[in-house]
């Protein structure tokens, strides 16, 4: 019996875990703005057949490491489809980070303490985000807390050294998909810790040779990316290998960290990301500080070890002026292991439950306004997304529907949970909020999101037949494009493309024509005679003939200053 109710809670766990997670899978496009990058220099290497150089159009990509883009190359190369393969690395890396959270706490106390460490997680806002998207940080949250768990299991549970070199060679995956794998090793300083105090379970084994076949596994990691691209960058003799190499090797890794040039913040903003998007796990947190801090006094090594790595990583994003929501990720997995034991005797708290509650009611009440004000009047934000994404009045009010829809059912949730169940009716109303977002919102936004809708249009005006230029384009652009597409550069200053797509242009007038940024136009463009496609990802396109020309294109003072301030914004998207 004991055995068939366990098979059903982990049953129920995955298939919730999928639902949640998976709903959506393959009824949309990549969405800016990582998304249509990454899918981008994937597709361009199934193209081309260079997997070990990746190309942003005719420009080497450099910001990150390939290993997303080689799993998504690798899955569209099986199933032959991008919408699938594009988020598909990103449903399995959450899945693995799911499975690792659920049996280490079930070894580490018990396999309830595992289930309730994946629920947590499951719902974790931040967590449930970033995994329904095809960025990198699903991949290389997955392998750092593969790296964990490897590591704990040898040094909580040990020796296992198998694990112990499993924790390490992840932490090298995890290092060749964003570059912070490493972070996973931090694990290493409470352990030391623990050890040289003398705290119980707690076991290095530093004498044994086996020890050291770890950092191997490390390095082995590394070099299986590392060691061919450095050895075709020296070798080929081709500038554009050896400025990638360093590029990616030394300024977007190091200097990126030391010398932070975008996304600046204070050194507390992770203080305010934390409670805002841990929800609703991190709510708790006022009555977890003096359980962990008692069990800290009896000298526990588990608290130990996954509370100090958190700090830990809390002190290492900290530092540098640059900082993302993003970056803190990593650590969410360990936070909810070091709650999950703490649960049962937390939510059975009358004052905890009504905190859940109010929670669940907060969220409940903001779906039904939204529905009203979208459907009964004209808020500010619907407004914002009928101008900056082209979103018809007929889909705006499709989502107000949606809305109220998921608002009644956050009352019926809360109504039957009753208050000492009030973490039901969260999760309820949580799981139907990302199943309507993924079976309900990917359809209704991804023509405008994706700029599918952008680009079928503009390859209607201009006929089959005909050429197209892109003049300050994005990834999602040439992704979406139904025929081969002429580029100019991606990085370079808006108004060079626009020169050179004129010369382009020139050479066969009568076909060929030019998708150009609305903040790309400089003065020799006549409006009249262009046409403007319409708005994608807050974005105006102008379609423009040869004919619309007039005079040269230097762009004056003021275009070059607006021109600088536009491609900087899109630069510090990336």
């Amino acid at each position: 019996m004991l055995k068939t109710r366990a098979s059903r809670e982990f049953w129920l766990l995955a298939l919730m875990a999928l639902l949640v997670i998976g709903a959506g899978l393959g009824m949309r496009d990549p969405w800016p703005s990582d998304e249509p990058r990454f899918a981008l220099v994937a597709k361009q290497m199934v193209l081309s057949g260079d997997w070990l150089f990746p190309h942003r159009g005719t420009e080497l990509y450099s910001d990150k490491p390939p290993m997303l883009m080689w799993f998504q190359a690798t899955l569209f190369t099986v199933l032959g489809n991008w919408r699938v393969a594009f988020l598909l690395p990103s449903l399995l890396a959450a899945l693995g980070t799911l499975a690792c959270v659920y049996d280490l706490g079930r070894r580490l106390w018990t396999r309830q303490v595992g289930l309730y460490a994946a629920w947590a997680l499951l719902f974790a806002v931040h967590f449930t985000f970033q995994s329904k998207r095809a960025q990198i940080d699903p991949l290389v949250v997955f392998f750092i807390t593969l790296a964990n768990y490897g590591l704990l299991r040898h040094l909580l549970c040990g020796p296992a050294w198998r694990w112990w070199w499993l924790g390490w060679f992840a932490a090298g995956l995890g290092v060749i998909t964003k570059g912070v794998g490493f972070i996973a090793l931090l694990m290493l300083v409470p352990a030391i810790i623990a050890a040289a105090l003398g705290w119980p379970r707690v076991r290095l084994h530093l004498r044994d040779v086996r020890f050291w076949l770890g950092p191997l596994a490390f390095v082995l990691a590394v070099a299986l990316w590392l060691v061919p691209m450095v050895v075709t960058a020296t070798s080929s003799g081709l500038a554009e290998y050896r400025a990638y190499m360093n590029d990616i090797l030394f300024k977007q890794t190091a200097k990126r960290y030391a010398q932070s040039w975008d996304h600046h913040n204070p050194w507390w903003y992770f203080l305010g990301v934390m409670p805002s998007m841990w929800i609703p796990a991190f709510l708790l947190v006022p009555w977890a500080i003096p359980a962990w801090w008692r069990r800290l006094r009896r000298r526990d090594p588990r608290y130990l070890l996954l509370l100090g790595w958190w700090l830990l990583i809390l002190l290492f994003f900290s530092i540098p002026h640059g900082k993302r929501d993003v970056y803190i990720l990593p650590a969410l997995p360990m936070f909810c292991l070091a709650l999950s034991p703490l649960l049962p005797g937390l939510l059975r708290r009358r004052d905890v439950q009504w905190v859940l509650g109010a929670f669940a009611a907060l969220l409940t009440l903001a779906l039904l306004g939204i529905g009203v004000a979208m459907l009964a009047g004209d808020p500010g934000f619907e407004r914002r997304w009928v101008f900056e994404r082209g979103i018809s009045d007929g889909l705006t009010a499709t989502l107000g529907w949606v809305a109220l829809v998921l608002g009644s059912w956050g009352l019926v949730s809360l109504v039957f949970s009753g208050p000492r169940r009030f973490h039901w009716a969260v999760v309820s109303i949580l799981a139907m909020a990302w199943v309507a977002y993924g079976l309900v919102g990917s359809p209704l936004f991804n023509d405008s999101s994706s700029a599918r809708g952008l680009m079928y249009q503009a390859g209607q005006r201009i006929g089959p037949d005909a050429e197209l230029g892109l003049v300050g384009w994005k990834e999602q652009n040439l992704l979406m494009s139904d025929r081969p597409v002429r580029t100019f550069g991606f990085k370079r200053r808006w108004y060079r493309q626009l020169q050179d797509g004129r010369e382009w242009q020139a050479q066969a007038p009568g076909r060929r024509w030019l998708l150009v940024q609305e903040a790309a136009m400089l003065t020799c463009v006549d409006r009249r005679q262009a046409e403007r496609v319409g708005v994608a990802n807050r974005r105006g396109w102008w379609l423009v003939p040869a004919h619309a020309f007039e005079g040269q294109c230097r762009p004056s003072a003021v275009e070059l200053a607006r021109i600088r301030r536009e491609q900087g914004k899109d630069d510090d998207e990336q």
